[in-house]
């Protein structure tokens, strides 16, 4: 994961290093939230959109990928508070999801089943610190919470998890 980095003097160039450095990992979160393909490419595109437009006020207090993805979470539930959205069949089939950084395998979506049937806090936990890498206090500020919240969050999907799962893990 990157450190805070020295902003660059053309936001324009900045946009695209980071387009480059982070694009497929929040187009898979994106897609893993809103269960559909061309609305978190959109997610995405608006994520950088205004990631362009809100550069000169980034503060590089956080790291450029705890700041894209807080916006990008934020792009996913303006899309998700939409009326259409609730017509759209979100269930995922494992073989649909883009490349993944590390490979799964592809016949058994069984625990990707069980992470998206976590309520939305709780999923949204899971995603950003197992998928995305993202420590605990780098969740807390991208979503805007007190470390105790991301903690109890990761805790609660942890619990539900393996209870969701055991039966699954003791037949492998």
């Amino acid at each position: 994961m990157d450190d805070c980095q020295v902003p660059d003097n053309n936001p324009e160039q900045a946009i695209q290093r980071m387009m480059d450095a982070h694009g497929s990992r929040l187009l898979r979160l994106c897609y893993l939230q809103l269960g559909d393909r061309q609305l978190a490419e959109d997610a995405v595109q608006d994520t950088f959109l205004k990631a362009w437009r809100g550069y000169a006020a980034f503060r590089q207090e956080s790291s450029e990928v705890t700041w894209l993805t807080a916006i990008a979470i934020n792009c996913c539930r303006s899309l998700k508070r939409k009326p259409w959205h609730r017509l759209i069949d979100r269930r995922v089939p494992a073989e649909e999801l883009p490349e993944a950084s590390a490979p799964f395998e592809p016949y058994d979506d069984t625990v990707t089943r069980a992470v998206m049937a976590l309520p939305p806090a709780s999923r949204e936990a899971i995603l950003m610190h197992y998928y995305q890498g993202l420590t605990v206090r780098e969740i807390a500020q991208a979503l805007s919470l007190p470390l105790s919240t991301v903690t109890t969050r990761l805790i609660r999907a942890r619990d539900k998890l393996e209870k969701s799962l055991e039966r699954w893990y003791r037949d492998e």
